[in-house]
């Protein structure tokens, strides 16, 4: 039996940094930036969802369904990671921010291994320096705790995860694949490493 992978991208925060612009609608080298994460893990996985809390219309052009937060107000990764949760029947989800255009052609058969491997409930990417708790391999089973979580006022995704079995999944073979641009100098730095 085949396992069934699906994605959710996290196009719904507020972008304080780029000066509240929809990040995942910021141009890099001529294309939106979550499409170059969706040409990313698209041949990795069998359904993207896109979790966006606004100009929710033009996400949708990309093709995929777009999922906002059940629970209103901006609440972080966690809000659309829970939502999207309720929104699939794969084994697992694969979580990453849109905000991410360089990530591993090979992330989900990394994280995979290892979780299969370990038993665990899930898999957290690492650059090698750090976790980088926004990439995540999940059981959707994990739904209700981390619900249950959020609704007690927590919002950091790696004090959540804590409390789960988990593997830590080592790219530090690919170190740049997590650069994520939350500055006007950032994009410029991601856009030369996309053009090389």
């Amino acid at each position: 039996m085949s396992l069934q992978i699906d994605a959710v991208i996290l196009a719904g925060g507020m972008a304080r940094r780029m000066g509240g612009n929809d990040k995942g609608l910021v141009e890099l080298n001529s294309q939106p930036m979550i499409k170059h994460t969706i040409d990313r893990i698209k041949p990795q996985v069998k359904q993207i969802l896109i979790n966006a809390n606004r100009n929710q219309t033009r996400y949708a052009e990309f093709g995929f369904p777009v999922i906002s937060d059940e629970d209103t107000g901006y609440l972080g990764p966690l809000a659309g990671m829970i939502t999207a949760m309720a929104n699939t029947q794969a084994d697992y989800l694969l979580v990453v921010p849109c905000d991410c255009p360089l990530l591993p052609s090979d992330l989900v058969p990394r994280m995979l291994a290892q979780v299969e491997h370990q038993g665990a409930d899930l898999a957290v990417a690492s650059d090698g320096k750090r976790e980088q708790p926004v990439v995540l391999l999940l059981k959707p089973s994990l739904r209700d705790s981390m619900k249950a979580f959020l609704d007690a006022g927590e919002r950091k995704v790696e004090l959540w995860y804590t409390k789960h079995d988990r593997v830590v999944t080592d790219f530090s073979d690919q170190a740049n694949a997590f650069v994520n641009v939350n500055t006007p100098e950032q994009k410029q730095q991601v856009a030369k490493a996309i053009a090389k």
